[in-house]
């Protein structure tokens, strides 16, 4: 299932969570997620690529009965594309709520993924929402809409990849309590895997050690290790019946570095669990 499937509208217009989505927890995440939402705090979750930030949210979402409005942050992204815009439709001019503006209104979920990606003014616009005013002031349509009690803002953010242009400044950081998610421990992983992928138990032992093997090579010069899901895409295509070493090295390999030395040294790594 991809990052959307899941909380796209009904047809009542309701981001809503439909079925459970599979989430095993790493330690009291779940705890601290629910206990943030009945206090009206808002959560930052960090953590690397493919840990389940985004699963744990979905998850959170279906628990919690409420709508979800998840936003994959780019560089275009700004604070308009959060709250709405007006646009052209025939002969009028049309107001259609943003994501962040209709989370407000439905006493929603809002998620904003790798929050650092979007433009500076998105964080500005978050921001009272996340302190004791609650509020998204819409500049648009002169208007500050109030939060309902159920609304809850999240982001996300994956400190592997901070730099000087983009790093989640203090005076952000600092409004958000902090859920932090690693590589699940390896008796977890080897669960998750099996589940996703449909493949047994023998497979995900293999998938999860190597991907051990190969999470210590950042201290070699790897920028970020194996994640569970390329783990999960590896499996599902081993269960296709792709040869060996064409599922590990569109899954496994490829993906994690551009430099051959760094390519060579995974795909030793990978022997020692697969023959190929």
């Amino acid at each position: 299932m991809t990052k959307h499937e899941n909380n796209k509208a009904n047809e009542h217009g309701d981001f809503r969570v439909a079925k459970e989505p599979f989430y095993l927890p790493q330690g009291k995440e779940i705890e601290m997620f629910e206990a943030a939402h009945a206090s009206k705090l808002p959560v930052l979750l960090n953590g690397p690529t493919g840990s389940g930030k985004t699963r744990l949210v979905e998850h959170m979402a279906w628990r919690l009965n409420r709508p979800l409005y998840t936003v994959a942050c780019h560089d275009d992204l700004s604070a308009n594309d959060l709250t709405g815009r007006y646009i052209i439709k025939g002969d009028e001019v049309q107001w259609i709520d943003g994501p962040l503006l209709m989370a407000v209104r439905s006493g929603g979920i809002a998620y904003l993924d790798e929050v650092v990606e979007a433009r500076k003014d998105v964080t500005v616009v978050i921001h009272p929402l996340t302190d004791h005013r609650r509020y998204l002031p819409v500049e648009k349509k002169g208007k500050i809409y109030h939060a309902p009690e159920e609304f809850m803002m999240v982001i996300s953010y994956n400190p592997n990849y901070q730099s000087v242009l983009k790093e989640l400044k203090p005076s952000t950081r600092q409004r958000f309590i902090s859920i932090n998610l690693g590589w699940p421990a390896e008796d977890l992983e080897i669960r998750i895997v099996s589940q996703e992928a449909g493949v047994d138990e023998q497979i995900s032992v293999k998938l999860v050690r190597a991907a051990n093997r190969i999470r210590h090579l950042i201290h070699q010069g790897l920028e970020e290790g194996v994640s569970t899901r390329e783990l999960v895409y590896a499996g599902t295509l081993l269960k296709s019946g792709m040869p060996v070493q064409d599922a590990l090295r569109a899954t496994m390999i490829e993906p994690l570095t551009y430099d051959s030395d760094l390519k060579k040294s995974i795909e030793e790594v990978l022997k020692n669990y697969f023959s190929f």
